[in-house]
């Protein structure tokens, strides 16, 4: 419920709402809301302003839910998981009291503060690879190897999120799909996120309509970006990704369950 930089952002909660039920009816199982858009070229706004264009949403979403006919698909997590997308500690204290099961933290855990928020509250918190402050461009990164950078990272950030008091299942790793990484970094990534599976986590692949798929195919409109987006997730699913977060929910539900029916050997139904 913000500006996405795919042009389906809003700041009406009614509409936003709207979004977060066809996105259930759909299939999905987490439902992930931001006030604040995460695009560099946009400026940052107030913790109070952050908090205040949350709330109503989170106050609305129990609500959304049991309005639903229930799940859309045999396999659908159900209640769908409430992700709150938010790196700043104040905000992610109160947007967790009213409602939420995940912070999605694009902070890159700069300190423990936030996965002890979470540890208080019994939240899962996503930690996601970056450098630097939130809401400020790096450009120009590049990693003699993103892949040892990524191990290195998390293994620092799990050790503090566990002595924070958080358990294993409270914690998923996002390697942050082009957040202070160029192309070719992106593209080992895909390449070589079984390396991740290491760490025994959850991984999330925050893939769809990204910079580096418009630069791999040439294609601009972030709206034009649904196939390489559907070739992304393919490629993270049989790397052992768990978790994707997309714009069209609908084409990523049934390419996930038709890769999962190739791997296990049957196509799952419903």
């Amino acid at each position: 419920m913000t500006d996405s930089f795919s042009g389906d952002g809003t700041l009406d909660v009614a509409v936003a709402l709207g979004q977060a039920g066809a996105a259930i009816e759909a299939g999905a199982d987490i439902i992930d809301v931001g006030a604040e858009s995460a695009r560099t070229n946009r400026g940052p706004i107030t913790e109070d302003e952050e908090t205040a264009r949350l709330r109503p949403f989170l106050e609305g979403f129990e609500g959304l839910v049991a309005g639903c006919s229930g799940p859309a698909i045999a396999d659908q997590l159900w209640p769908p998981a409430l992700s709150i997308n938010t790196w700043r500690p104040g905000v992610a204290r109160q947007a967790l009291a009213v409602a939420g099961d995940i912070l999605n933290d694009m902070s890159a855990l700069p300190d423990d503060e936030n996965a002890r928020i979470c540890a208080a509250a019994g939240a899962t918190l996503l930690i996601m690879h970056s450098i630097g402050e939130p809401k400020v461009p790096h450009r120009g990164q590049h990693y003699p190897d993103i892949m040892a950078t990524l191990s290195e990272f998390f293994a620092d950030k799990i050790a503090m999120a566990r002595a924070a008091g958080l358990e294993d299942d409270q914690i998923i790793l996002d390697p942050g799909i082009d957040f202070a990484k160029d192309a070719e970094d992106n593209l080992t990534i895909f390449r070589e996120c079984e390396k991740l599976r290491a760490f025994g986590l959850p991984i999330m692949l925050p893939v769809s309509r990204k910079t580096v798929i418009g630069e791999t195919l040439d294609l601009p409109d972030p709206t034009d970006r649904d196939a390489g987006t559907l070739a992304c997730i393919v490629r993270g699913q049989r790397a052992g990704a768990e978790i994707f977060r997309v714009h069209n929910v609908a084409a990523a539900v049934a390419a996930t369950r038709k890769v999962a029916g190739i791997l296990v050997g049957n196509s799952p139904s419903g």
